[in-house]
């Protein structure tokens, strides 16, 4: 039977979203046939709401799987999923952002998306296939000629909702500053090891609502690393509970208020990650994982470069 998924409210929009999400980012990238179906074993299980990205290259998996799962009737209609994508540094202009926006729907084969988040607070002046890439073609944002365009694609129907991805607490209030229609969700690293409290507490005060990606650290990944499954602090909590040590930290990022995205192709963790809703840790519990030491694992000069304001952002919380 499938695990019914709590959901939470997102600030104008006027469809719930589903509080884990299968993160369809895969390292290294898996084929088109190899995505669609662990979406597919997903929904089985219960998944909801599905994670992409025009940078994933998964897109066109996902428009897939979702016309076979009404094909199969493991959904009655394309609403009652909830899909998330994201505009690349490359189409982060004004005048480019509605017609990537649509070129996402063409991947997804879809008439909308359900929030669309700008994914990184970059541009890149061209289209590049790797990285990381020459200072000269890596800019500063546009803020409020971007924030502008993300609000024409609400305005247009192409997205229910609109939000930032790895934006800090300066970069967020800048978006909030200009914002007719504030953003609904910040998608950003958080876990266990790197907490997120300042920008946690500010989103909360602002309404908006945290998604945490890398909620195990991104293990097995060129950018993660083996901190939190590998933990002592939580392997101790785990055997207390009985559970396994992804499973509590899931459990405490859920605990936070937070919406997780999750990524794993298998079907028996999938399940796992979904059994975190019928207990809870102990204050003693949160107080040991209060204390872990804090190290943030994804960089933007990891992916673009160590150019002088790239830097600069990575230094901001």
């Amino acid at each position: 039977m499938a695990i019914i998924i709590p959901t939470v409210s997102l600030s104008n929009c006027d469809k719930a979203m589903p509080i884990m999400a299968m993160g369809t980012s895969s390292y290294p990238p898996a084929d088109l046939e190899t995505t669609k179906a662990a979406i597919l074993e997903a929904i089985k299980v219960g998944y909801r709401h599905f994670d992409t990205a025009f940078a994933y290259g998964s897109e066109k998996a996902v428009g897939e799987a979702i016309v076979e799962a009404l094909g199969l009737g493991l959904i009655e209609s394309r609403d009652q999923l909830f899909i998330t994508t994201k505009l690349w540094p490359s189409f982060a202009d004004p005048a480019q952002i509605v017609p990537a926006c649509k070129a996402s729907l063409q991947n997804l084969q879809l008439e909308y998306v359900d929030l669309y988040l700008i994914h990184l607070p970059v541009r890149l002046t061209e289209m590049v296939r790797k990285t990381p890439v020459e200072r000269e073609v890596i800019e500063p944002l546009d803020i409020k000629g971007v924030w502008e365009s993300m609000e024409e694609c609400k305005h247009l129907g192409l997205t229910k909702a609109i939000g930032i991805s790895n934006f800090s607490c300066r970069l967020t209030q800048e978006v909030l500053s200009v914002a007719k229609i504030p953003p609904a969700v910040n998608q950003v690293e958080m876990n266990p090891v790197w907490q997120q409290k300042k920008l946690r507490e500010l989103c909360r005060e602002k309404g908006i609502h945290i998604t945490a990606y890398s909620p195990l650290g991104a293990n097995n990944t060129a950018w993660g690393d083996n901190r939190i499954v590998e933990s002592d602090v939580l392997a101790r909590i785990a055997n207390a509970r009985g559970k396994t040590t992804a499973q509590v930290a899931l459990r405490w990022v859920y605990e936070q208020g937070v919406i997780l995205a999750t990524k794993s192709f298998n079907k028996e963790r999938m399940k796992e990650n979904l059994q975190i809703f019928d207990w809870a840790l102990t204050q003693q519990d949160l107080q040991s994982i209060d204390q872990l030491p804090q190290v943030k694992g994804v960089t933007l000069a990891s992916i673009f470069g160590p150019h002088d304001f790239i830097l600069d952002l990575d230094a901001e919380i």
